[in-house]
């Protein structure tokens, strides 16, 4: 089976000190990317440690394709123990990073323990430089990577960093690369940021040599070729078919249409787009990069999941407003959907929807952590009883835009996805909209009957992040084509997703995750049928992973 090469480089930032180690068997096993990262975050990170705590790994992974010339490619990952859900989680972000990763020849690097001083670890081939940067305390994502470039002639597109968000520990902080790609979801950049490291960077000249069979330049031409919507309006193309299902999350969930919708669509992007935008070797350039000349606003995006957290669910009807709220949570290292959310919950509470300006102070106080900022930047789950509010979230995690009470699949899965309420968990949503051919779509009513599906999609969307593959190359990839690039049985990818999905559950049932986690704020026909469906096509008991079902995803880990 293809899959990523090179040791494990541990860089505790404690001592300063690195450590190299052969992962040849766990990369054969599960193949790269969130496969490697979660295998080793398993085996290495405490399950009683503190998210914050030095005893925390950060571990950033790559895939074999990210040796490849193929369009879809230019992603990452990263996995650690979130201070968002409490769980073990797993964020990827696009971008350019991931070929200069490859670049040192290292299959993973790992992050522990917590440095007396701020600063910038520096990652080649041959060598790894810990810089002091205390003149870069609080300063924004884009104030960093000027820094780099200038000081020590690093571009953004080799870099990883944190915004005061990150240092300031916000529960929902992002680690920013290219400035504005995101490991977005679950607060990975508030670990980076409790380990006093403001960047990590990338460069060398050790690319593994890893065949790619010739059927990755057939997929990069059908991309390069196809006239396809999220070419010119990216995800937000979705939000008219949304909006016309009454599907669109709305003033702070309470509403599932938005009148405003027009202001804020895939049209509306569109019209502020003023260039082409892509990922690393991809062609697909399904990217924003969009521009405002009378304000000055200029940002990449806003997605479908951001237009809805700052625009219709905190009742805002301009796109040049949301686009401002986007360059802010870039600028300062936030996940724009966690931050839409969390101050649409403020809005709600003090009847403030559609006050923009009150939004964007609100953004900055929560990187910040200043006045109210400092309560809203726990997130939901945590400030929704003070707010006087409902939880919208599952596990700590907040809702994205595809609307579980709409599409009864999507909300099984949003309440079984071991990092909650997270839309590419499974993306399901796509085969109720529906956004997959007709032979493969399912009415969006109803949860019996979909767990087998739910579980295949899940593990097909593992493998990707293992292998590393984009989601949105489903229009372009099939079983047959999975197995050229890869060597082996589709099926036998889809067993590496089981085995990622299983230890993810596996990690967070010994947090005290089961049954009781797997929970909707609102009630679905069946769900607890439905529940029990999607616990037997997985093997588990309420929630939990059983010894016998351990052993036959990982005989090491089991024993």
């Amino acid at each position: 089976m293809l899959h990523s090469r090179g040791p494990l480089l541990t860089i505790d930032v404690s001592d300063q000190s690195t450590t190299a180690t052969d992962i040849e068997p766990i990369s054969r096993r599960y193949v790269g990317g969130r496969g490697v990262g979660t295998r080793l975050a398993h085996e290495r990170i405490p399950f009683d440690a503190d998210p914050f705590g030095p005893e925390n790994r950060l571990v950033f992974t790559t895939g074999p394709m990210q040796v490849s010339n193929m369009s879809f490619t230019g992603r990452m990952n990263c996995t650690s123990l979130s201070p968002l859900t409490d769980g073990l989680l797993s964020s990827n972000a696009g971008g350019f990073m991931s070929r200069n990763f490859a670049d040192t020849g290292y299959g993973a690097v790992e992050l522990t323990g917590a440095s007396d001083e701020l600063v910038v670890v520096h990652i080649r081939d041959d060598e790894v430089e810990f810089e002091s940067v205390p003149e870069l305390e609080g300063a924004t994502v884009p104030e960093t990577t000027s820094y780099l470039e200038s000081e020590r002639e690093i571009t953004v597109d080799q870099t990883a960093v944190v915004g005061p968000a990150g240092e300031n520990r916000v529960r929902f902080a992002s680690i920013m690369t290219s400035e504005e790609r995101a490991f977005g979801r679950g607060g990975l950049g508030a670990v980076l940021g409790s380990k006093n490291v403001k960047a990590v960077t990338f460069g060398g000249e050790s690319t593994p040599d890893v065949e790619i069979p010739a059927t990755q330049m057939e997929i990069h031409r059908e991309a390069a070729t196809d006239d396809h919507i999220m070419k010119r309006q990216g995800t937000v193309s979705v939000m008219d078919l949304a909006n016309e299902m009454e599907g669109l999350p709305s003033y702070y969930f309470s509403e599932r249409q938005f009148e405003g919708a027009d202001g804020i669509n895939g049209a509306a992007v569109e019209e502020k787009k003023y260039k082409k935008g892509t990922c690393s070797a991809c062609a697909f350039a399904c990217k924003l990069p969009t521009r405002d000349e009378e304000s000055g606003v200029e940002t990449e995006g806003p997605e479908f999941e951001v237009a809805m957290a700052f625009g219709s669910n905190s009742g805002i009807d301009d796109i040049v407003d949301v686009m401002k709220s986007n360059e802010l949570c870039d600028r300062y290292g936030l996940d724009a959907i966690s931050a839409g959310n969390t101050v649409a919950a403020y809005l709600a509470a003090e009847d403030e929807f559609g006050n923009e300006e009150l939004i964007h102070d609100l953004v900055e106080k929560i990187a910040l952590r200043e006045g109210v900022g400092d309560d809203l930047a726990e997130g939901i789950d945590r400030v929704h009883a003070d707010l006087g509010v409902e939880n919208w979230s599952v596990k700590g995690m907040d809702f994205a835009a595809h609307e579980g009470r709409i599409l009864h699949g999507q909300g099984l899965s949003y309440a079984v996805a071991n990092r909650g309420a997270d839309h590419m968990y499974a993306t399901f949503y796509s085969v109720e909209y529906p956004l997959v051919p007709e032979d493969e779509a399912l009415e969006p009513t109803g949860t019996v009957g979909k767990a087998e599906r739910l579980v295949r999609r899940e593990n097909l969307m593992a493998f990707n992040d293992a292998g590393i593959v984009c989601k949105f190359s489903r229009d372009y990839m099939s079983p047959e084509r999975y197995e050229a690039l890869f060597g082996v049985p589709f099926d036998e990818l889809l067993a590496v997703g089981d085995r990622i999905v299983t230890l993810e559950r596996h990690f967070n049932n010994q947090r005290g995750f089961d049954r009781s986690d797997d929970v909707l704020p609102y009630e679905l026909p069946d769900f607890d049928r439905a529940l029990d469906e999607y616990y037997d096509a997985r093997g588990w008991h309420d929630g939990v992973v059983p010894d016998e079902t351990l052993s036959d995803v990982d005989e090491t880990i089991a024993a």
